[in-house]
């Protein structure tokens, strides 16, 4: 695989994991149905995939990137999002909502650890390390992401 495609499925599928975990429980905090979470999961999917797809080929473009290298990258970006983000979509329509929290956070934490793990070993640096500090943003996120869902529910619920 190229260096190229490499960090196309890197930033995709990392914004993805981390966009959908963040949604998710912070939607499932807000106590969102179903229907509404995965409306929320399927249009970051999709409209905000396609904004950052452009901006990363647009971006690529001005750095003088070879057009036909720029579109192979943008689209390696634009799938590997929406792989991501289709797995979460699968999961919250098979899970009950009890377990759904629990469930996305793992099953991101494990995609988020593997992809750092593969970019790790790609770079030689320490895979212990880059995990840590990848895991440690995202939850963050996910933290940030269900006191807003909580703070939602509180005051406007």
């Amino acid at each position: 695989m190229s260096k190229r495609h490499l960090q196309g499925i890197a930033f995709g599928t990392t914004s993805a994991v981390v966009t959908s975990m963040g949604m998710s429980v912070g939607l499932n905090a807000a106590t969102a149905s179903k229907a509404t979470i995965v409306s929320g999961l399927l249009i970051v999917a999709i409209a905000d995939n396609i904004s950052d797809s452009l901006s990363i080929h647009v971006y690529q473009e001005s750095e003088g990137l070879e057009s036909r290298a720029a579109f192979r990258s943008t689209i390696t970006n634009f799938l590997a999002r929406l792989l991501a983000t289709g797995t979460f979509v699968v999961l919250v329509i098979a899970l009950p909502p009890a377990m759904m929290g629990p469930v996305l956070l793992g099953w991101g934490l494990v995609l988020l650890a593997a992809l750092t793990y593969r970019v790790a070993r790609a770079r030689g640096v320490s895979v212990v390390s880059e995990i840590a500090k990848h895991i440690a943003v995202a939850l963050l996120v996910v933290f940030v992401s269900r006191t807003i869902g909580a703070w939602i529910r509180a005051y406007l619920g």
